[in-house]
C-alpha cells in the first residue's frame, strides 16, 4: 500500500511539472467528504440483502492536462458493506427475527480522468483502488417463544485470513462546482474483485458496490 501510494505520489509529481509546461490551469488540492450507500453483490445466501449507510472522507489532487481533461487521484477512508435480514415466523407468538450489518473499512486511491464540459460542471471515470483495513459484523436478534420477547445483539470481528486485503473497482461519476472552492460530487463504483479469499468452486463472488455523494472543497 505505502508502494502505492508513493508511486501515486511520484506519478502526480510529474504530471505536475508536465502541466505546469503545458497548461496555465494550475494544480489544485482538497479534502472532500460525503455518504456511501453500499451494498454487496448478491449470491443464495443473501436473498433479503439491503444498502448500508456509510461516508467517506480524504484528501485529492487535481491535476489539468489539457483544457478540458483533468486527472484526479485521491486517498480516502471509505466505509462498505451492506446489511441483510432474515425472518423466520412460525406463527404470531413463537418468531426468529436476525439482522446483520456487515461494516467493511477500506483505505481507497481512486484515479478518476474528469472532462469539463464547461469550466465548473465534469463527468468522470476511472479505477479505484482498495485496502481493507477493518471487518466487522454487528448482529441483533429478536426472538419470540410462546409469547415471551428476548433480544440480543453484539459485534464479532470478520476472520480477515478469509477476506482479500486488495480491492479493486470502476468508478464513474460527475461534479458540480457552486464557487471556485466548493463542489458537489457523486460517483458510483462497482467492484470487480471477490471479498472473499478462497471462494469454494461454483460459487458466486460477491463484490463490493457503493454510490457516493459528498461534498469536495479546494484550497
Amino acid at each position: 500500500m505505502k508502494k502505492l501510494i508513493l508511486g501515486l505520489a511520484v506519478t502526480a509529481s510529474t504530471l505536475a511539472f508536465a502541466q505546469q509546461a503545458k497548461s496555465s490551469s494550475p494544480v489544485s488540492f482538497g479534502v472532500k467528504a460525503g455518504m456511501n450507500v453500499s451494498s454487496l453483490s448478491k449470491d443464495e445466501g443473501l436473498d433479503d440483502q439491503k444498502s448500508k449507510i456509510g461516508f467517506n472522507a480524504g484528501v485529492f489532487a487535481n491535476i489539468p492536462v489539457a483544457s478540458s481533461f483533468s486527472i484526479q487521484p485521491e486517498v480516502l477512508y471509505s466505509q462498505y458493506g451492506s446489511k441483510a435480514v432474515y425472518n423466520n415466523v412460525v406463527d404470531s407468538n413463537n418468531s426468529v427475527k436476525r439482522s446483520y450489518t456487515t461494516d467493511l473499512g477500506y483505505i481507497t486511491v481512486p484515479v478518476m480522468f474528469q472532462y469539463n464540459f464547461v469550466p465548473n460542471f465534469y463527468l468522470e471515470a476511472g479505477p479505484e483502488f482498495g485496502f481493507n483495513v477493518t471487518a466487522k459484523e454487528k448482529f441483533d436478534q429478536t426472538t419470540v417463544i410462546a409469547g415471551n420477547t428476548t433480544t440480543t445483539s453484539g459485534t464479532e470481528d470478520i476472520d480477515k485470513d478469509n477476506m482479500n486485503t486488495f480491492n479493486f473497482g470502476i468508478g464513474i461519476g460527475a461534479g458540480y462546482y457552486f464557487t471556485d472552492n466548493i463542489g458537489l460530487t457523486a460517483r458510483y463504483v462497482a467492484g470487480v474483485t471477490d471479498i472473499a479469499k478462497d471462494r469454494p468452486s461454483g460459487s458466486d463472488a460477491i463484490r463490493n458496490n457503493v454510490f457516493q455523494v459528498g461534498l469536495a472543497f479546494k484550497f
